[in-house]
């Protein structure tokens, strides 16, 4: 049976394209501990692989979990959790398989970046990726080839890193499918987390779970504060919200963790609810997290330093509700965002 299953694990790499490998086993039972291989070549190594960690748990039958940490490598709130994640996790409590990869883009969790250093890229932009693309292309091609079409339930564990403070939510997009956003929501729901966020792309195209999206998987993302933010309180909600998702799953056989607080469903779905910076300069804020606003209401200023005599720009809300997040690095460029104001729904009207 174990070469059975290792020989569909073989053709399964070689039905696709792609030049990344593992020699992990996604058929057998047991916790696996191994990489996925980026071939790759550098001044000093002619010759060289990326090595990007890769952990199967698998005991039976039963839905499979894709979790991800490390998308953009500023968030360390990912990584850590998965990696806690897998040592803790005994075989015993699992009824199918949880497939982790903790540092997704590895060389910009070691480089404490939100791009890859090795092709300036936004790993989190670039799927479904192609087999031809540069490393970080590569990479979202074997994640969209191979890992996500195992997926039933897809997880990609997010913060809002340097540049952005975040209220603690778990957050996807309005999908069409109404089976599919009901079972996006009902897992949200049991993650615990103080907020379930829908959100819109505002800055681009390309992201890892609108394409798991498109694909009918239940797709959870969340922003577990920031660099700022991280400590105990943010890396405990990660963990115990993450097991509680694959308990309410039913791959984990696990007590459920009580949650912080009652979620509450929360939406920043038009434009306006994001708040881009209208000069470049310093930016002082105005509103704390979770502060109240109204539209036309002043959320922060742009300080102009070379200019002192120039009176700060007033930049306001353009809709009303309460801030979700907002900027944490002062020095800002011209349409950054600096807030995001978000406002309560019901579940029925998801």
């Amino acid at each position: 049976m174990a070469i059975v299953a290792a020989w569909s694990t073989i053709r399964l790499l070689m039905s696709n394209p792609s030049n990344l490998f593992t020699d992990l086993d996604f058929n057998r039972d047991g916790k696996q501990f191994g990489y996925i291989q980026v071939p790759q070549s550098t001044n000093a190594a002619a010759w060289a692989n990326l090595f990007i960690p890769l952990i199967v748990i698998k005991r039976g039958d039963g839905p499979t979990a894709l979790l991800f940490g490390g998308n953009h490598g500023d968030e360390y709130e990912g990584p850590v959790t998965l990696l806690k994640l897998a040592r803790a996790i005994s075989l015993e409590q699992v009824c199918g398989r949880i497939i982790l990869v903790p540092a997704l883009n590895l060389p910009a969790v070691q480089a404490n970046t939100r791009l890859s250093p090795l092709d300036g890229r936004n790993m989190n932009r670039a799927f479904p990726g192609s087999p031809s693309d540069t490393i970080t292309g590569q990479i979202a091609y074997f994640v969209s080839s191979v890992l996500i079409p195992m997926a039933d339930v897809v997880v990609d564990v997010h913060s809002g890193g340097r540049s952005m403070h975040f209220l603690p939510s778990v957050n996807m997009h309005r999908v069409p499918d109404p089976r599919q956003m009901s079972e996006m929501v009902r897992l949200a729901l049991a993650w615990g987390a103080p907020y379930v966020f829908i959100y819109r792309d505002v800055a681009g195209s390309g992201l890892l779970p609108g394409y798991a999206e498109s694909l009918g998987k239940p797709t959870l993302g969340t922003e577990m504060g920031s660099a700022s933010q991280y400590g105990p309180a943010t890396l405990r909600l990660a963990y115990h919200g993450l097991r509680n998702v694959l308990a309410e799953m039913g791959v984990l056989r696990d007590e459920r963790s009580a949650p912080v607080s009652a979620s509450q469903i929360v939406s920043s779905e038009l434009r306006d609810d994001y708040i881009m910076s209208p000069a470049s300069g310093i930016f002082e804020p105005l509103v704390e997290l979770g502060d109240a606003v109204e539209v036309g209401q002043p959320v922060g200023c742009i300080h102009f330093v070379e200019q002192p005599s120039w009176e700060p720009m007033v930049v306001r809300a353009k809709t009303a509700g309460f801030v979700i997040s907002r900027r944490a690095i002062p020095l800002t460029q011209q349409g950054d965002c600096v807030a995001v104001v978000a406002r309560r729904i019901e579940r029925a009207a998801l």
